[in-house]
């Protein structure tokens, strides 16, 4: 049987870390193949208290795999609208590197490689073109996925929900992978296959979820809100079988595999071991898991923005949730610095009369997100109020523009966001990243 381990963290993170590598290699192969280097990817979207990959987790697999001879390399891609070395700075992650000798990759620094997809969630061709054809991925991981006989590659995401993908864990921490140009293209109801796509192009070795704690509500809480967002599970979940890591995973949430498409997706392609029943859960109950959590967002939103939803054709997966979780944090997290009084569209399917609509309650600027708002009424929009008052964020919602267009419209710079930095050290951060050829999508609201 398909096994996978769950180990206490009471007992300490090192010693958590340690037992189930030290399963994985008395019941299975040997942990480091030929070439002795090991790459991490880590959950490193973003800097925002309880994102991220626990740092003692990161350093802990690092010392195991130092004491096994390993050269280590730690690697991401962070989410669009951030670059990966100001997350690293602000995380520890850089520091923690340094201090024990393991080599950073910034993946969005790289030279790319293009690769296709095969997989359409759609039956229906999209005529503008829109649906994402080909995505393109960074030399190292071009690199890995050619020497997977001699290359490991262990996979570190972070137990939480997510609000587009129901969780993201080992499978959806790969989406980090493809350029941020290439993520927003088809972030809708194609992505779970795309989640998939990149899955079956690059398997880890092994995956280790950091459950130290868990988030539910989406991947992305607002911080006033911790206290009802963030469950202290106390574990790490680790197996050589990515797929069924993440079926573990999802169980602690209450969720089935039937819940969350892009695991179902990955079983009916054979892409590992999805059913329960076939799997060996070693060090808990699972019995004991009996809540199931919440994993879209709280419907809480200010009352001063204008929140204004298609009723023909809206994706939570993209246009919809990624607006309203940033628009969350903004107006709950730095409430002191937030200003309404601006609309979001998004969607297709609006009333003739929105704009009449607006302009009776008041609202005169915003943000269209996502290109079936921009193609039906984006243009209309800014001709009625100005196009310095009406932004676009492209795509399927190019996270990037929107961050900008929401902190503009907001009263406020991408500086507000970043805690612990000055903002020269903030801008030496990002002209480094520039000098090194980054290809991160990043707001332009400093």
């Amino acid at each position: 049987m398909t096994v996978v381990y769950i180990e206490d963290t009471n007992q300490g993170i090192k010693s958590a870390v340690n037992q189930i590598f030290a399963h994985i290699e008395k019941n299975e192969q040997p942990l480091i193949k030929k070439s002795n280097n090991v790459y991490l990817k880590v959950n490193g979207i973003d800097f925002k208290k309880h994102t991220y990959t626990s740092p003692e987790v990161l350093e802990a697999v690092i010392l195991y795999l130092k004491k096994k001879g390993a050269e280590v390399f730690v690697m991401e891609n962070s989410t669009q609208g951030n670059l990966t070395r100001i997350v690293f700075e602000i995380t520890g992650y850089k520091e923690i590197c340094e201090k024990n000798k393991a080599k950073i990759i910034y993946l969005d620094e790289e030279d790319t490689k293009t690769y296709e997809f095969k997989y359409k969630a759609s039956t229906t061709e999209d005529p503008k073109g829109y649906n994402l054809k080909t995505y393109r991925l960074p030399t190292t991981i071009a690199y890995i996925i050619d020497n997977r006989d001699s290359v490991t590659y262990i996979n570190l995401p972070k137990l939480k929900t997510h609000s587009m993908a129901v969780v993201t864990l080992g499978i959806k921490n790969q989406w980090g992978f493809p350029q941020h140009a290439d993520r927003g293209k088809d972030h809708n109801y194609n992505l779970h296959s795309k989640l998939v796509e990149v899955f079956e192009l690059i398997k880890p070795d092994v995956t280790i979820i950091d459950g130290t704690e868990g988030i539910i509500h989406g991947h992305y809480p607002p911080t006033v809100w911790e206290k009802k967002l963030v469950i202290p599970f106390n574990v790490l979940i680790g197996g050589r079988d990515t797929l069924a890591v993440d079926v573990v995973g999802a169980r602690l949430f209450g969720f089935e595999i039937d819940d969350v498409p892009h695991l179902k997706i990955a079983y009916e392609h054979e892409l590992g071991e999805g059913d329960l029943n076939k799997i060996k859960v070693m060090g808990k109950d699972l019995e004991q898991y009996k809540k199931k959590y919440e994993w879209d967002l709280i419907q809480k939103f200010p009352e001063n923005v204008r929140i204004i939803k298609g009723k023909e054709l809206l994706c939570r997966e993209g246009c919809q949730n990624n607006p309203l979780i940033f628009l969350q944090v903004l107006a709950y997290d730095i409430p002191d610095k937030f200003n309404g009084g601006w609309f979001l569209i998004m969607g297709k399917g609006h009333d003739e009369d929105l704009i009449n609509q607006l302009k009776k309650e008041g609202y005169t600027k915003g943000l269209v997100a996502g290109y079936c708002a921009i193609e039906e009424v984006g243009q209309k929009l800014r001709k009625e109020f100005g196009r310095r008052k009406v932004f676009f964020s492209g795509d399927c919602n190019n996270l990037a523009d929107t961050i900008t267009a929401e902190l503009r419209l907001s009263g406020m710079s991408a500086l507000d966001l970043v805690p612990n930095l000055s903002s020269e050290k903030v801008m030496e951060l990002i002209q480094e990243a520039q000098k090194q050829g980054t290809k991160a999508l990043i707001t332009t609201a400093f």
